[in-house]
């Protein structure tokens, strides 16, 4: 089980994460700062990303583009929905 952290996602004290979950400085800040359930959020968020933006993880670009939207959605303002998504939801 992982140490308890007070979340940036969900602004509260939650079961932290076993390890760094990325590799470097922001990989530590997000040990320290990010929720199990904050991570999950991040993980769906950037299965959205690579999907609507079709990108390949190939791609040094867009791999260097995940990471900066990933410290927004953490540290930032947040990262932004892709143009024209339209969540599942309002489908139905």
């Amino acid at each position: 089980m992982g140490q308890r952290v007070n979340c940036v996602k969900l602004g509260k004290e939650a079961e932290g994460l076993d390890a760094p979950p990325y590799p470097g400085e922001l990989g530590q800040r997000i040990f320290e700062n990010v929720s199990r359930e904050g991570w999950q959020l991040w993980m769906r968020h950037q299965t959205m990303l690579i999907n609507e933006n079709r990108i390949s993880l190939a791609d040094p670009k867009a791999r260097k583009f995940l990471e900066q939207e990933m410290e927004k959605f953490f540290f930032g303002g947040g990262s932004a929905l892709p143009g024209g998504f339209v969540s599942p939801d309002r489908l139905k």
